[in-house]
């Protein structure tokens, strides 16, 4: 593949995520409105649920290829990307920052934290066996269990427009296929993006965890980058951040902890992934404190979560 046709094949990508991710949000509002879920439950398990694939596949393949440190470089540098980059983008394209009073997302932004952290501590030994993954996929029963508990925290009743069952049923169905074209596409687009920022990493001779944290872990958060955008520009504050939240519970318990239990795998050089590290926990406690604070994470606060990522990159890219 030469430079020109990556390039080329990049940007259509990036533009065709956009133009993508714009139809299937107008779908998701029509099912959750007719399933009486609350947005926030819908965009965390279809959104994140849809971006945690090509996470699965590619960190799958790169653990039995014998290339671990390419798996938990891209769940650490996609969860670092989630809670700074992408957070950091969606304020700025809000109107008035995202909106976060709801007590389900307050107490979700605990779980999140948690959550994001937890993996840094069960692979500091440098091997991630089955009781690890044991741990990350209960953990995750966990959560679901709790969100599921209470009827108020996922259900939300809409002014809907009269209409009759059967004529409810069909525009359902018709928009719940759509959603699940819709997801193939961006996932066959997400994965062009991803082969792209490949083949450029091997060009440049970067290592393979630094590829894992940089160009994996970013190329798989482009749909839930788009989404963020256009959730964030229609004012759909929970949209964001049960997408956001929904990508770092999930890839980090269900992907990570399914990897362990079916293939165990060691870490023989960890210290390639201690900044990535340190700044995933420093994101991590910095969007819990702007959500707790004022239940609101304002424009302000976007620009120190950018700015986090910005000295991250500094210091992988320059310093090393």
């Amino acid at each position: 593949m030469t430079w020109y046709l990556t390039i080329a094949l990049l940007l259509f990508s990036c533009i065709a995520l956009s133009w993508l991710s714009s139809r299937f949000i107008k779908s998701l509002v029509v099912v959750a409105k007719y399933l009486n879920w609350r947005e926030f439950v819908i965009s965390f398990f279809i959104i994140a649920f849809a971006g945690a694939l090509p996470n699965f596949f590619v960190d799958f393949n790169a653990v039995f290829q014998g290339m671990p440190e390419l798996a938990l470089g891209d769940i650490i540098g996609g969860n670092l990307v989630d809670l700074t980059l992408i957070l950091a983008v969606a304020v700025f394209f809000s109107k008035r920052g995202l909106s976060a009073e709801s007590e389900m997302v307050q107490k979700s932004a605990v779980f999140t934290t948690i959550i994001a952290i937890l993996p840094l501590f069960l692979i500091f030994d440098g091997n991630l066996d089955r009781a690890d993954g044991a741990i990350l996929i209960l953990v995750f029963l966990l959560y679901i269990w709790w969100l599921f508990s209470r009827k108020e925290r996922f259900k939300q009743y809409y002014k809907n427009e009269p209409q009759s069952p059967i004529q409810g049923l069909k525009i359902f169905l018709f928009n719940l296929g759509k959603i699940v074209i819709l997801l193939i596409l961006l996932l066959i687009t997400s994965q062009i993006v991803v082969s792209s920022a490949q083949f450029f990493s091997s060009s440049l001779g970067i290592s393979i965890s630094l590829v894992g944290i940089l160009i994996v872990g970013l190329g798989n958060t482009f749909p839930e980058m788009y989404f963020s955008i256009i959730s964030a520009r229609q004012d759909k504050n929970l949209m964001v951040l049960g997408s956001l939240m929904g990508s770092v519970i999930i890839v980090t318990t269900l992907v990570l902890g399914s990897i362990a239990l079916v293939h165990p795998f060691e870490i023989k050089n960890i210290t390639p992934f201690f900044t990535a590290r340190t700044f995933l926990v420093i994101a991590a406690l910095l969007s819990l404190l702007f959500i707790k604070t004022g239940k609101k994470i304002t424009k302000k606060e976007g620009l120190i979560l950018l700015f986090v990522y910005i000295i991250f990159l500094l210091i992988e890219i320059f310093v090393r």
